[in-house]
């Protein structure tokens, strides 16, 4: 073989080995190819999601100004329309406070007074509303100027009448309401005016809204009145009350006094002419009448302190579960003679179960006493507006501790009987889960096998 032979023969082995090696590492071509062609993909998909995300983000942006338009729209519609229900809406006008402070009822009816006189020179001097232009009718001042007099003289007693309407009607729970609606008659009415260059004018709007407010605190002060003079006249019976037991207690000790020292007179003088065993037994008698002649005779003087000390008295400490719930108390004080008396006619007919008395605390300064256990729970008071009412949301061992800080010797029930209150609820349990006819019967089979 010469040498050319052997060059091309050798050749043709290396290209051979080449296309081996081609064919073993063509997997990893193809896979660079195929990654360099999903990568191109992924980028287009990229550019797509990009598009359309930019494009949700700008529906998104608007649909949200949308919302926002529309909600803003929907508030302002809620809250003319609220002007015209009458309904209680403390979250929105919050808690009313006070803006005069008279003493008396009276007093707020002869401020309004002056703020109605006070509109009627307005009136008077032609300042309640004025006209910025001047008008001539036929080529006449004259005629323009009654015209133009005429015409707020139409404004006024259109505004007037509706105020005069929202005053009537304002009431404890809708006094924003209705100072909102005279600033709304008072826009609505110069927006009329506008085309007459004619206007009502803030100062009269003003006063306007000063008389409704006076009413309203008018309202309050005389609701206040009438709870205090309730309060004062049920005091007056109370103590009225008061002043018949002790009054009858205390004839009622004297006649016994007098009927015991009879008695007791009469055994000293049998006494005196008697022996032995009979003499023993009277002397037993005089012993037993002298202690019930001095137990009468201080209920008598009781009777008499009690009547003669204003002070003197108990504060009592109930619950009514079945009325009010759990850890609902009634914090109050009588003069009564029997305190008891007191605590079953809060009972009678104004709830439906009787109270539980927890504790009867007997004070010379019972006044004092109630009045500090008012003020140590005035925070936890159920209600909080009318002060008059002694209902606490308290628990009894928090009133034991305040009773024990006063360094008071009082004992307390903590459990309530509550006993009609429970055995309604029993009751009620057997209604709504009566014992099936079967099972009573086998209850009735297994108790008296015999019978059957």
């Amino acid at each position: 073989m010469g040498l050319f032979d052997f060059l091309k023969k050798k050749e043709f082995e290396e290209i051979n080995q080449l296309k081996k090696q081609l064919e073993r590492y063509k997997p990893i071509s193809d896979i660079e190819k195929e990654a360099e062609r999903q990568n191109q993909k992924l980028q287009a998909d990229i550019s797509t999601k990009t598009a359309e995300l930019e494009k949700i983000n700008i529906d998104y942006n608007t649909l949200k100004s949308n919302y926002q338009s529309a909600l803003e729209t929907y508030t302002n519609l809620r809250k003319e329309i609220g002007l015209y229900e009458n309904k209680l809406d403390l979250v929105e006008f919050g808690v009313y406070e006070p803006v005069y402070d008279f003493e008396k009822s009276d007093d707020y009816r002869a401020e309004q007074s002056k703020i109605i006189e006070l509109q009627k020179q307005k009136i008077a001097n032609e300042t309640a509303a004025t006209c910025t232009a001047k008008w001539t009718i036929d080529g006449s001042e004259a005629k323009g100027t009654a015209s133009t007099k005429r015409f707020i003289k139409l404004m006024l007693r259109a505004f007037n009448g509706e105020c005069d309407a929202l005053i009537a009607k304002v009431k404890w729970n809708n006094i924003g309401q209705m100072q909102e609606r005279i600033r709304k008659s008072f826009e609505a009415i110069n927006k009329l005016g506008e085309s007459q260059k004619t206007y009502i004018e803030n100062d009269y709007k003003d006063l306007k809204l000063k008389e409704l407010i006076l009413e309203h605190e008018y309202q309050l002060k005389r609701q206040k009145e009438k709870e205090e003079l309730r309060a004062a006249q049920e005091e007056l019976r109370e103590e009225e009350k008061a002043r018949r037991e002790f009054e009858q207690a205390q004839k009622q000790a004297e006649k016994e006094e007098a009927n015991y020292e009879k008695a007791l007179e009469k055994a000293r003088k049998e006494v005196e002419e008697a022996t032995g065993e009979k003499q023993q037994k009277l002397q037993m008698k005089i012993e037993l009448l002298e202690q019930e002649l001095k137990e009468a005779h201080e209920r008598k003087e009781r009777a008499i302190s009690m009547a003669q000390q204003t002070k003197r008295g108990h504060v009592y400490v109930i619950s009514n579960i079945g009325s009010f719930g759990e850890n609902v108390f009634k914090i109050g004080m009588t003069r009564r003679l029997e305190p008891t008396d007191r605590v079953r006619e809060l009972g009678d007919a104004s709830v439906p179960f009787q109270f539980d008395i927890h504790s009867m605390i007997f004070s010379d300064e019972a006044p004092t006493l109630e009045n500090e256990l008012h003020k140590a729970f005035s925070n936890k008071k159920v209600n909080m507006i009318n002060g008059r009412r002694e209902f606490f949301n308290v628990t009894i061992d928090e009133i034991e501790a305040k009773v024990k800080e006063l360094e008071l010797d009082a004992e307390f029930v903590k459990l309530p009987e509550a006993m009609e209150y429970r055995e309604t609820l029993a009751i009620l349990e057997k209604l709504n889960n009566p014992i099936p006819k079967e099972t009573v019967e086998e209850l009735v089979a297994k108790e008296f096998p015999t019978s059957i």
